[in-house]
C-alpha cells in the first residue's frame, strides 16, 4: 500500500511536482491519480489546427513558386500573395512566420502541464508525445508536428492503444516525418501509369521497431516490407489540388493483394489492410512488454521493476490494451510507492517542477526562457531529431555541463521567486524533506541562494 508520505509521491513520481495554490483534496492518492486518465483538451488559441493547415499549404505554395521560377529561368517571378503579405523569394517572411509558430507551439504542452492539477495526466501525454516522436526538420513539420500531440496523441491519451496507435501513425505530422506521404506501391495502378515504384519502408519499420513491438521484437526484415506495402496510400492532402486538409487515403497508391506480417496473412483490401495490422501490433505480446516496460522505467525507475510489468500487461491483455486500465495496474503496484526517489529528472520535468513549484507566471519573458533553456540543456520539444524520441535515463542528463546548466538555471530562476524557501520546501516535500537539506536551506546566505539550492537539491533532482 502507499507510504505514509505518499502524497508527495504522488505529485513528484506521477505528476510535476506540487504547485503552492493547488487545493486539491486527496483522501485516498490511488483514487485521486486514477480519476485523471482521461483525454487532454489543450488550448487551441495558443496553436489553432486550421492555421497550422494554413502554413503547411503556405510552405506547398512557396515550393510551387519556387519550381515555376526555376521551369521559367527567371529572376523576377511575381509570387503569389499568402495570408495578405507578399513572400519573398527567398522565403524570409514565411520563415519568420513559421519560426513563430513553431515557439508557440513548443510551450503549449509544458504551459498545461504547469498549471495543472493533474499531474499525472500531464505526464502520460509526454510520454506518448516522445514515444511517437516527431522532429520539426524543416517547414512544413514545424507547422504539422505540434498537431500530432493535438490532434492524435491528447484525444486518445486513455483510450485503447490500437485507437492511439492508428490516429497516430495516419497522422501527417508522421506521414511526412517518415515520409509515407510519398511511398508507392511497386504493383499499384499509379505506379504502373507513372512507372514509379518508390516503395519507402521508413515507417513501416518505426512502426515495428519504435511504436509497437520493440527493437528484440520478433519482426524480421520481410515484416517490414509488408507492412510498407499495406500502408501505402496512406498520404496527406496536397491543399493546391485538393479540397481537404489533412490524412487522405489514395487507393491508386497502394499495394494490390494480400501481405503477410508475423505469420499472419491479411487479405483486407485498402486502407483497412493496413488498419488490421495496426490492430493486432497493438496487441501482440511483444508490443505490450515493450509499452509497459517503457512506462515502469518513465515513472518508477531506470531499471523496470518486473513485478508491476507483469501487473501491466495482464491489465493490458485483460482490457484489450485499454491505457486507463493498464496506468491503473501501474499506480495500484505497492512496488510503485517505494519511499525511494529512484528517477533522474530529465531538463524538461525539472523546468516544469520549478516553475510549478515558485509559482511564476508562465508568459512572455519567462515562456522564452523555458524554451531557451530546453535547448540549452538538450530536450528541446519537436527537436530529438530521431524517432526514438528523447531518453528518459539518468545517464542522458547528468552529465558535469549538464548540471551546471541546472544550477545556473536556478540560480537565475530564484530571483523571481517570491515565496519563503523553508515554505516552499515543506510544501513540496513535506516528511520527505531531509534534516541535511533542511539544514543546508536554513543557513543560505540569501533567499535567493536557498531557493536554488532547493532546486538542487536531491529531493527535488529525483522523483
Amino acid at each position: 500500500m502507499p507510504h505514509l508520505h505518499s502524497k508527495y509521491i504522488a505529485y513528484n513520481r506521477f505528476g510535476y511536482g506540487i504547485n503552492p495554490n493547488d487545493k486539491s483534496k486527496i483522501a485516498d492518492v490511488q483514487s485521486w491519480l486514477t480519476a485523471q486518465l482521461k483525454p487532454v483538451k489543450l488550448d487551441e488559441t495558443v496553436w489553432n489546427t486550421e492555421l497550422a493547415y494554413q502554413y503547411y499549404k503556405n510552405y506547398r505554395l512557396q515550393k510551387q513558386a519556387e519550381k515555376e521560377a526555376r521551369a521559367n529561368k527567371k529572376q523576377n517571378v511575381e509570387q503569389p500573395q499568402v495570408m495578405g503579405m507578399q513572400m519573398q523569394d527567398d522565403g524570409d517572411a514565411l520563415k519568420k512566420q513559421f519560426n513563430r509558430q513553431a515557439k508557440l507551439a513548443s510551450y503549449l504542452s509544458a504551459k498545461y502541464a504547469i498549471e495543472t492539477n493533474n499531474g499525472l495526466q500531464a505526464q502520460l501525454l509526454d510520454f506518448f508525445s516522445n514515444h511517437f516522436s516527431v522532429t520539426t526538420n524543416g517547414f512544413a513539420m514545424r507547422a504539422l508536428a505540434p498537431l500530432l500531440e493535438i490532434e492524435a496523441i491528447a484525444p486518445h491519451l486513455t483510450g485503447k492503444f490500437a485507437d492511439l496507435l492508428l490516429a497516430v501513425e495516419s497522422h501527417p505530422a508522421m506521414l511526412i516525418y517518415l515520409n509515407n506521404e510519398q511511398s508507392i506501391g511497386p504493383d499499384s495502378a499509379y505506379a504502373k501509369k507513372r512507372k514509379n515504384k518508390g516503395l519507402n519502408e521508413n515507417l513501416a519499420r518505426e512502426i515495428l521497431e519504435l511504436h509497437t513491438l520493440g527493437v528484440d521484437g520478433g519482426y524480421s526484415q520481410q515484416d517490414v516490407i509488408e507492412l510498407a506495402k499495406a500502408i501505402t496510400g496512406w498520404s496527406v492532402a496536397n491543399p493546391l489540388k485538393e479540397d481537404a486538409q489533412g490524412f487522405v487515403y489514395r487507393d491508386k497508391s497502394h499495394q494490390p493483394g494480400s501481405r503477410t506480417v508475423l505469420g499472419k496473412t491479411y487479405k483486407q483490401k485498402g486502407m483497412e489492410q493496413g488498419k488490421a495490422i495496426l490492430q493486432d501490433l497493438a496487441n501482440h505480446p511483444s508490443c505490450i512488454h515493450f509499452i509497459c516496460t517503457k512506462l515502469v522505467k518513465r515513472f518508477i525507475a531506470d531499471e523496470a521493476d518486473t513485478a508491476i510489468v507483469e501487473e501491466m500487461k495482464k491489465a493490458w491483455q485483460k482490457s484489450q490494451g485499454d491505457i486507463k486500465t493498464v496506468m491503473a495496474a501501474l499506480i495500484n503496484h505497492p512496488n510503485s510507492w517505494q519511499p525511494k526517489q529512484q528517477k533522474f529528472k530529465t531538463p524538461r520535468e525539472f523546468l516544469i517542477s520549478s516553475y510549478r513549484l515558485g509559482n511564476v507566471p508562465f508568459e512572455g519573458k519567462y515562456q522564452k526562457a523555458f524554451i531557451n533553456m530546453l535547448e540549452m540543456m538538450g530536450q528541446q520539444p519537436f527537436a530529438a531529431g530521431s524517432p526514438a524520441g528523447y531518453k528518459t535515463e539518468r545517464n542522458a542528463w547528468d552529465g558535469p555541463d549538464a548540471i551546471l546548466n541546472r544550477i545556473d538555471w536556478a540560480n537565475e530562476y530564484a530571483k523571481q521567486v517570491k515565496q519563503d524557501p523553508l515554505a516552499l520546501a515543506k510544501a513540496a516535500m513535506g516528511e520527505n524533506l531531509s534534516d541535511k537539506t533542511y539544514l543546508f536551506l536554513s543557513r543560505a546566505e540569501s533567499r535567493q541562494q536557498a531557493l536554488a539550492m532547493l532546486l538542487m537539491s536531491p529531493e527535488f533532482q529525483f522523483k
